[in-house]
């Protein structure tokens, strides 16, 4: 039986970055949500501080939340996001 994985916490993302992240991440979570394993995915902007995103993954298994790591490694989000903070907990891997 395999383990669910959940990554939760938050990025904080350089104010001069901003437009380009936010633009970059209706694909991102449009591919993530389509990724097999994923059973949910969520990145909201914080109303009092725009510079960070809450982050919530929930995959159904570890191998799946893996293939979502590589994918997000190769992709145009990986990229645009190299200067962003990341604050994660991972559950379950």
């Amino acid at each position: 039986m395999n383990n669910v994985v959940t990554l939760t916490g938050y990025i904080v993302v350089p104010e001069d970055e901003l437009e380009q992240v936010m633009g970059a991440l209706k694909i991102h979570k449009e591919l993530t949500l389509q990724e097999s394993g994923c059973i949910s995915f969520s990145v909201q902007q914080r109303e009092s501080e725009p510079c960070i995103f809450d982050v919530a993954e929930e995959f159904e298994s570890k191998q799946a939340f893996e293939l979502h790591q590589q994918r997000v490694a190769e992709s145009d989000w990986g990229r645009v996001t190299k200067n962003v903070k990341r604050h994660y907990q991972v559950s379950g891997a």
